[in-house]
């Protein structure tokens, strides 16, 4: 029999706010201060505190729901989310339930089988927890993260492929990031996936017993944790077992879902409104104002450098999934008077982003700015450089942050151009070759790719390569 996957989404992301989401604690990484260094009675749950909602976090909620195409709504209630853990220190977690910011929206994905919109359920606030840390046989726990303002974005289970999921997590994490309302750095735990996965027969409609797999802190570990979790739940369909409801984690040591505890239903949360928090009526004109302050998103930036700079869609997709990157080319862009876009593009995602990989960096952190990769791109096509010299200018610019003008200068690399000089040192390479000479003349052509080389080699990369091969074939030519 074949099977389907159901998956839904749970996404949850830390807010970029300087307080917390009840209280005027700071907001910091917890691996960068004290544990329990930025805590107060009111994120410590200590008695008769009171609550007071932060605005900013409630905007930038509003912000991410409308960017997801989502209902804003009215009235919203927020509520007590009963459950025990150490790293809750009140016994319960203020959220959202009935009565969220959001709801009712979708995002778009692309995928090898075209595109695909994916139903957004809700997307509401509520406080992150401690973090606990597990060593010696004891449990730490750090309260500096207790109280973060915590967006949740739920979707339908629309999901039927893995590759769906990767395509709207990468989506997602691309557009926080342009609100910039979360930093997108998963190594530190500020958005983290949740999978819903389920299977059903093919054709079915039912939706069967789910299993939750929590806390997944990467693309990767998301992907591999799905891909698993499907073949796992196939294997017990096949086998005639069926799917028990729990919360899974993944071992990235096993490369295997490991079961933690049963999966709660809602109601064993004993959700019920917030006592010490009046409903929040959001008001409409500040709805609109909100919208009127959107950044370009993702999908609205893709269009335009397609249409304004001519790239191909695929091309633009590679330059807007990160938004630093996307600036830079632009920059460029603009910087070159958008006389060559697309020399441009080649030049930053072929050797510039080889370079940024091979030492680990972001664009942020490089030296080149976009305006020296715009002079190093004119020295090519002006013919002062060739296109390997280039590169190998490239190179010492992303080491020193050197204009390429004065590494051009400074190493003597200018382009040979001079045909007088070039006649020389062909005639030189043809004198030394006589045996692959007389292949050539022999009707070996294929020869003369190699002559071209020997040619650019004596002139150490700095001969003009079109005419090189214009000179060697004039040569060769006299010479039958």
């Amino acid at each position: 029999m074949d099977y389907e996957p159901v998956i839904g989404l749970e996404v949850h992301a830390e807010l970029l706010t300087h307080s917390k989401m009840f209280c005027g604690c700071a907001v910091v990484m917890s691996d960068g201060e004290p544990p329990n260094s930025h805590v107060c009675p009111v994120c410590l749950g200590m008695p008769g505190m009171l609550p007071v909602i932060n605005q900013r976090a409630v905007e930038m909620t509003i912000m991410t729901g409308l960017a997801l195409n989502c209902t804003i709504e009215a009235f919203n209630v927020f509520a007590r989310k009963n459950y025990f853990y150490p790293d809750l220190p009140k016994g319960y977690q203020i959220s959202q339930y009935e009565f969220p910011l959001c709801s009712n929206g979708w995002l778009e994905v692309e995928t090898s089988q075209g595109a695909k919109r994916i139903g957004i359920r809700r997307v509401h606030l509520e406080e992150d927890t401690g973090k606990s840390t597990h060593a010696g046989g004891k449990s730490l726990i750090d309260f500096n993260r207790g109280g973060v303002p915590l967006m949740e974005i739920v979707t339908e289970p629309d999901f039927r492929s893995v590759e769906e999921v990767q395509a709207y997590a990468t989506k997602l994490r691309a557009i926080v990031r342009y609100l910039d309302v979360n930093s997108g750095d998963m190594e530190k735990g500020v958005i983290r996936f949740e999978a819903n996965i389920s299977i059903r027969p093919a054709g079915s409609t039912e939706l069967n017993t789910r299993t939750e797999v929590k806390n997944l802190n990467s693309f990767r570990a998301l992907v591999r944790a799905t891909e698993y979790e499907l073949a796992r739940q196939q294997k017990l369909a096949e086998r005639g077992e069926r799917v028990v409801q729990q919360t899974m984690g993944w071992d990235e040591d096993r490369n295997a879902t490991v079961p933690q505890r049963s999966k709660e239903q809602a109601h064993d949360y004993r959700y019920f409104p917030e006592p010490d928090l009046p409903p929040l009526v959001i008001d409409p004109a500040w709805v609109e104002s909100i919208k009127a302050s959107l950044p370009e998103l993702p999908d609205a930036k893709r269009d335009r450098f397609v249409r304004d700079y001519g790239l191909s869609r695929g091309d633009a997709e590679l330059l807007v999934a990160e938004k630093a990157v996307a600036d830079y080319y632009e920059a460029a862009v603009q910087q070159s008077g958008a006389k060559n876009p697309k020399a441009i593009f080649n030049w930053l995602t072929g050797e510039l982003f080889r370079y940024m990989n091979d030492a680990g960096v972001s664009i942020e952190a490089i030296k080149i700015t976009p305006q020296s990769l715009v002079e190093l791109i004119e020295l090519v096509e002006a013919g002062t450089i060739n296109v390997n010299t280039g590169k190998r200018v490239l190179a010492d610019m992303f080491k020193t942050g050197e204009p390429a003008k004065s590494i051009v200068e400074a190493k003597g690399l200018g382009q040979i151009s001079d045909m007088g000089a070039i006649e020389a040192i062909v005639q030189k390479v043809l004198a030394a070759n006589p045996g692959e000479v007389a292949k050539y003349l022999g009707g070996k052509e294929t020869v003369l790719g190699w002559l071209v080389g020997q040619v650019m080699k004596e002139s150490r990369g700095k001969a003009n390569p079109g005419a090189v091969q214009e000179i060697v074939r004039k040569q060769l030519a006299a010479r039958k």
